[in-house]
């Protein structure tokens, strides 16, 4: 996932800060702050689910490639037994064992593919909203930085709306 890096629009508002005579900037300051801290909380979180939603599904794909190496091996001795049925040899006792142990194999096989697709799917619910909420904590840092270098405090009241909204997605993300 990429990051946007805040670290300068962080540094602006921290040095506006400390040269203001209005109050309301240390507010902003002490926002950004705590915005950034949130953002890379959620950013390691979005990072993980995406991550965890990867792996899972490689595993799934590895099962599938499994689950067909079964169904080929399967069809092979299928078309074994019926070569020999029609030249009206003996069909070797191995053959039909095997044939079971394929199916068999192949039910497992399926049932652990679909459950590593179905985990891959639920952390990528989880990666959604917390991507979205790091995008609006980042919104937020920067639309602070604006309100700093504009000195109007109307912004300020965005940043917070913006970072508002980036908790709720954090929040969202927990509970997907």
């Amino acid at each position: 996932m990429p990051e946007v890096p805040l670290e300068h629009a962080h540094e602006t508002i921290e040095h506006h800060a400390h040269g203001s005579s209005e109050p309301w900037v240390m507010g902003v300051a002490l926002t950004a702050a705590f915005l950034a801290a949130f953002a890379a909380v959620t950013a390691l979180y979005a990072e993980h689910k995406s991550m965890e939603a990867m792996l899972e599904q490689i595993q799934s794909s590895d099962k599938w490639a499994e689950f067909q190496a079964n169904s080929i091996k399967e069809k092979i001795i299928e078309t074994k037994v019926a070569v020999l049925q029609s030249q009206g040899k003996e069909i070797e006792k191995d053959d039909a064992s095997k044939l079971k142990e394929y199916k068999e194999k192949k039910g497992e096989i399926k049932r652990d593919a679909e459950e590593f697709s179905k985990e891959s799917h639920k952390h990528l619910e989880q990666h959604v909203p917390l991507s979205r909420g790091l995008t609006m904590f980042q919104v937020a840092i920067a639309v602070g930085a604006i309100a700093v270098l504009t000195k109007k405090r109307e912004f300020w009241f965005v940043s917070l709306t913006f970072g508002l909204l980036g908790f709720g997605f954090f929040v969202w993300g927990f509970m997907a």
